[in-house]
């Protein structure tokens, strides 16, 4: 599994402490940046996670800014992303079971380490359940299409 994952500057630490647990789960990652803590813009590294989930260059992805909120939006303007943004195991889990998210998001103020590793082992351990859930997906799906056209 390969794991894409960016921040802004208000996620570096979180972001570059997750990159060896993620490692450390066997999973290839993708640093999509930023590389410091200098100021920058959290839509351009949303941006950079979402596509390459979209173009299959990623299996899934992981975004993170101070609160999570900024890069879950800007993130979620692909076509094809379900970006949810969560700040407890059991969110995390219930997102990939009912919503089959394929980014998570995370705030690297809110959250310690203990809880990011938390959410994000739940969502990585987690399935998605389809059935009565799909039926709502494809309705996101077809919101999309539209607003595309």
């Amino acid at each position: 599994m390969k794991i894409a994952i960016g921040s802004d500057h208000g996620g570096f630490e979180l972001k570059q402490a997750l990159i060896p647990f993620l490692q450390g789960r066997d999973i290839e990652v993708a640093d999509a940046g930023t590389y410091s803590t200098d100021s920058v813009d959290y839509p351009e590294f949303a941006e950079a996670v979402a596509l390459l989930v979209v173009h299959g260059e990623a299996d899934a992805g992981i975004v993170i800014c101070g609160t999570g909120i900024g890069i879950s939006i800007a993130a979620n303007k692909l076509p094809g992303i379900r970006a949810a943004l969560v700040t407890t195991p059991q969110m995390a889990e219930l997102a990939k079971q009912h919503n089959n998210a394929n980014i998570l998001a995370l705030g690297g103020r809110i959250l310690s380490l203990e809880t990011a590793e938390a959410c994000v082992a739940a969502w990585l351990d987690a399935v998605y359940e389809g059935d009565r859930h799909q039926r709502r997906l494809d309705k996101i799906t077809t919101i999309e299409k539209k607003s595309c056209q």
